[in-house]
């Protein structure tokens, strides 16, 4: 046994590399309160310059601003080891900046990799942001509004321009502003992380933004801003290849994003076997509004509770450029080859809208969304839509940023509502309401090209029609089934009777 042993403890020393650095032996103290930047990164440094390795954070709380990762260089934070960010605005630097979809300007971050290759962060440690305790000591020093002043914070993580990136089973916590962003990077794999960002505004999750060969993996996020979002803030790189599974996400806004920030492509993406819980806003939301394809992304097997709003699609014209004097404006983007399929939701009793909506999907006039498939979705909603609701007009909003507040506060149809669309098509989507909803099931405006097949719209009450079409042609219902004593199933205008194809098919 004494043989094995020495053995197994000569076969780990021999796995180390002379290149491995331990922060200790730079001067780091893990008291918490030392101010230990300036050691953390003669170590990375050394190692870096050794040709790489591991740069160690032994048992402690090691208190930092701003480290800089370098070429062939991996946190390894052991169990136990906490990298604490400092509370002094002024002890971090913006490498990269850049200008966020609300106009502010952001990019200031505890760790961060400009311009690197094969590097990561590793281990059962934790990197701690402090988030509340920075923003309390800034508005001391900083009299600008919040909405101004938050893009001052950093962010924990950021990883820019990078290749061969792997982030893994460390627990990533109270970020001063987005926990982790990923720009125009390549090779990454994101697996085992324990993301608790809550506290302040902007809280991001994990955030891709412009990445290309991306593997997310069994990560628990509970974030207090969109759990799991891409962005394209620059036009040069799309969002590409990119695959996520087997996640759990809780979020104050979104569970799952793509935009707002949207100039660049979305294509190829897979997002599956993922769990949604308390959210205080969508459950999935894809926005084009800068520009950008969303094309060939499959979103299944997703399972949602207490979220508010399940699906919002929008293809808008906000043309937003987020890196001035680098990108110029776009063009209006477009939807191709979207599918969502074997999700079921379980709304929240309270939502953003007056009266909860189960999908909305939206273009702008001259511009429709198109190219999506929903399939196999099963939707839960409190109910409650009054029969004046019928008759909301919807904000157009067509440069405005896109949330589903935007479009409210009333959405004249429970189930499904389609504006400015093509090329829909639905299959087995069944929406359920615990009370009365005396609006339409489905309510559809200026839509060209829809099938809805075994829809099942289990709402009581008494509206005046199952499904209302306004302004569109080349609609095709077929084997469609409600609860409601509605007057009618079908309200169709005159301009799209003749266009509405309607099978019982019982």
């Amino acid at each position: 046994m004494r043989s094995l042993l020495l053995f197994c403890l000569s076969g780990f020393w021999l796995c180390t590399r002379a290149a491995d650095k331990n922060i200790t032996d730079f001067g780091a103290k893990g008291d918490g309160t030392t101010l230990n930047t300036a050691a953390i990164q003669k170590a990375i440094d050394a190692c870096a310059g050794s040709g790489g390795g591991k740069v160690f954070f032994p048992e402690g709380n090691y208190l930092s601003g701003t480290i800089e990762l370098k070429d062939n260089v991996v946190l390894h934070f052991q169990k136990g080891a906490t990298l604490l960010g400092s509370t002094d605005i002024e002890a971090y630097r913006n490498l990269d900046p850049f200008t966020e979809g609300l106009g502010i300007d952001v990019g200031w971050a505890l760790v961060v990799a400009v311009d690197r290759k094969n590097i990561g962060i590793e281990g059962a440690g934790t990197i701690d942001g402090q988030g509340s305790k920075l923003k309390a000591a800034h508005i001391l020093k900083d009299i600008r509004p919040e909405g101004q002043r938050w893009g001052r914070r950093p962010f924990l993580l950021r990883v820019v321009r990078c290749t061969d990136v792997q982030v893994k089973d460390v627990t990533l916590k109270y970020a001063g502003a987005w926990t982790s962003h990923y720009f125009q990077s390549k090779n990454i794999r994101i697996e085992n992380l324990k993301i608790v960002s809550v506290g302040v505004a902007h809280n991001d999750g994990i955030g891709i933004d412009g990445c290309q060969e991306v593997t997310i993996r069994n990560c628990d996020v509970e974030s207090g801003d969109d759990a799991l979002v891409f962005k394209t803030t620059s036009s040069k790189m799309a969002c590409r290849n990119i695959k996520a599974n087997g996640l759990r996400l809780k979020s104050n806004q979104a569970g799952i994003k793509m935009g707002t920030e949207s100039m660049a492509d979305f294509e190829n993406i897979q997002i599956t076997d993922c769990i949604i819980y308390d959210t205080r806003n969508g459950g999935i939301k894809l926005l084009s509004v800068d520009g950008a394809q969303i094309k060939n992304v499959i979103i299944s097997g997703i399972k949602m509770t207490n979220i508010r709003t399940p699906v919002l699609l929008r293809l808008g014209s906000r043309l937003s450029v987020f890196r001035k004097g680098q990108d110029v404006q776009q063009q209006t983007g477009l939807f191709e080859n979207v599918v969502l399929k074997n999700i079921t939701a379980v709304s929240a009793d309270s939502t953003q809208l007056k009266s909860a909506s189960g999908i909305l999907i939206t273009g702008v006039p001259g511009h429709k969304i198109s190219g999506i498939t929903l399939e196999k979705i099963h939707i839960t909603l409190p109910g409650g839509g009054a029969a004046g609701e019928a008759e909301a007009m919807v904000p157009e909003a067509i440069d405005q940023y896109p949330e589903v507040k935007t479009f409210g506060p009333v959405i004249p149809a429970y189930g499904l509502w389609l504006r400015h669309a093509q090329q829909i098509r639905v299959k087995d989507l069944e929406v359920v309401t615990k009370k009365e909803d005396q609006r339409p099931a489905v309510f559809m405006q200026d839509v060209q090209q829809a099938q809805l097949t075994q829809c099942s719209f289990r709402a009581a009450g008494t509206p005046a029609s199952i499904i209302t079409i306004r302004s569109s042609d080349a609609i095709t219902l077929k084997k469609i089934k409600a609860a409601a004593r509605a007057k009618v199933l079908l309200d169709a205008d005159p301009a799209s009777k003749e266009g509405v194809r309607y099978n019982e098919g019982r």
